[in-house]
């Protein structure tokens, strides 16, 4: 029972960040039917700003406090993020808006490799570790370890949801991106400007993947400029697997492949562990003596749960659990 409960904590933490992320997806695919695969990316130049601002304030001799150094890194990797969406935005895809459809795919694709390469030349190639500054207290539950940082993500993350539902079904300017997902023509004939919306549905999306991107950073300690390859992809399949287009079903699926990689995972870690396999213990996850639990990171089962429930998915119900099923636009 242990085990099922480090499991599901463990799931919890990774699915919170998964559905944010997801929810970048689902909005820009809702309003303008384009999967933005330079998303992962944007998420990884969050990280990496705050990780420079972060690392410059810890040290100097500075007096802020550490919670404040972390609000800081955060505080400069929303704007960053946003003016990045924007410019993703206003640049490689509004041009391509009335192209066909495999232009602006393959545009997306070509935006993630230029911002992994700046990345690259700004940040260097080599795995960054991201400062650890505040303190990470770890409490039992039922004989599971949970760290504050781990409370800190599955909260945040539940009150960003909550906000961005708010914000879209009960504000005005919810109304209006809703209205041009439903149809752009006849929300601009009703007086919405829809490139306007399009383009703060992309910078919102890119707001949250910068918080994201700063969760991923300080739970794993470490950044990477191609860690938002494999987080976008995850991300993806959350909000494909929750009905790509729909809030709630980004958020989810992010929840729902978070456990699913948690449990599978980590079950079969500890069938290896219990069967003695010397060849299978080499790939499994690695024992964090910190915590004592199971450290997914590495383990190459995490990967292929994500993507076998993205496979099945497709599938058996093609339009996601929450999606539904729509002709096509004219």
């Amino acid at each position: 029972m242990d085990i099922f409960i480090q499991q599901v904590i463990n799931g919890l933490t990774t699915g919170s960040v998964y559905a944010l992320v997801a929810l970048g997806y689902t909005m820009v695919y809702g309003v303008i039917q384009l999967i933005n695969f330079a998303h992962g990316e944007v998420v990884m130049i969050g990280a990496m700003v705050a990780f420079s601002v972060i690392t410059a304030l810890a040290g100097t001799a500075s007096p802020l406090p550490p919670a404040v150094i972390l609000l800081a890194g955060v505080a400069a990797a929303i704007p960053a993020c946003m003016a990045i969406g924007y410019l993703l935005e206003r640049v490689a895809y509004r041009p391509l808006r009335h192209a066909p459809r495999l232009a602006p795919l393959i545009t997306a694709i070509g935006m993630s490799i230029i911002l992994q390469h700046l990345a690259l030349l700004v940040w260097s190639r080599n795995p960054l570790a991201f400062p650890q500054i505040v303190d990470n207290p770890v409490f039992s539950i039922g004989g599971a370890a949970i760290t504050g940082v781990q409370i800190a993500i599955i909260l945040l993350s539940v009150v960003l949801m909550a906000l961005l539902t708010w914000f879209v079904y009960r504000t005005r300017f919810g109304i209006a991106i809703r209205a041009t997902a439903e149809n752009v023509h006849v929300a601009s004939l009703m007086g919405v400007d829809a490139n306007r919306v399009i383009a703060a549905t992309f910078i919102i999306a890119a707001a949250l993947a910068a918080v994201a991107g700063v969760m991923v950073g300080t739970y794993y300690g470490i950044t990477h400029y191609t860690m938002g390859f494999m987080l976008g992809l995850k991300a993806f399949s959350a909000a494909v697997l929750g009905g790509i287009g729909n809030l709630a079903g980004a958020m989810l699926g992010g929840i729902l492949l978070g456990l699913v990689e948690a449990l599978g995972a980590g079950y079969i870690g500890e069938l290896t562990d219990m069967c003695k396999w010397p060849l299978m213990k080499e790939v499994v996850a690695e024992r964090c003596a910190a915590d004592g639990h199971l450290v997914l990171m590495g383990s190459n089962y995490q990967d292929v749960f994500a993507f076998l429930v993205l496979i099945a998915v497709l599938v058996f119900r093609p339009s996601g659990l929450l999606g539904e099923r729509v002709s096509e636009r004219a």
